[in-house]
């Protein structure tokens, strides 16, 4: 039948290999997509998760034979997109902004086979936090754990216990959906138990 096919993960983030272990994915070779980020004018949240995971998918160069994944993780309030957490003062701003109310984690995979076909999937989870005192929020902020990250956050940190409720993907909201990661691996002809 001949050998596995090469996985190339369209990533550099740490969370995304991680989570790729836990279904039993180790992939050949990561690949750091090197895309512009910026949302277009009036972009939905939904649309932008999508395109970004398509594009660091197309972004990253494959060998014939080889498997291309790539993830991109969006965090909205309403049309909102909420970026990475660059400094600690748009971290601040983010966590007062999610502070006791809901929000949409958008968890995008784009899968390119083999034969250079790309299938997409998408997760949508929805948590909310706690109201968040403002001890609390620079409690959070100092810990460092989430700066750099969509939305100013880390759900499997510290912020899990600032969660009081969610529906969904926990692992699409750490980074990667793993249902729907599974089941385009499967689709694109690799071998997932």
């Amino acid at each position: 039948m001949g050998d596995k096919p090469k996985l190339i993960l369209a990533s550099s983030s740490p969370r995304r290999r991680d989570l790729l272990a836990r279904i039993g994915i180790i992939p050949y070779r990561t690949a750091s997509p090197d895309i512009d980020e910026t949302p277009r004018k009036g972009e939905l949240p939904r649309v932008y998760a999508l395109r970004m995971a398509e594009e660091k998918a197309a972004a990253v160069m494959r060998e014939d034979g080889e498997i291309v994944i790539a993830g991109d993780t969006t965090v909205a309030v309403g049309r909102r997109i909420l970026p990475q957490a660059a400094t600690e003062d748009l971290q601040r701003g983010f966590l007062k902004l999610l502070s006791g109310r809901r929000h949409h984690v958008l968890s995008a995979v784009c899968v390119i086979d083999a034969a250079g076909h790309s299938r997409s999937r998408m997760s949508d989870s929805v948590v909310k936090f706690k109201p968040l005192g403002e001890a609390e929020i620079e409690a959070y902020i100092a810990s460092g754990e989430g700066l750099g990250k969509a939305g100013g956050y880390a759900i499997q940190g510290r912020a899990e216990a600032l969660v009081s409720w969610m529906s969904g993907s926990h692992s699409g909201v750490i980074g990667l959906p793993l249902y729907e990661t599974r089941a385009l691996l499967r689709a694109a002809g690799y071998p997932v138990g």
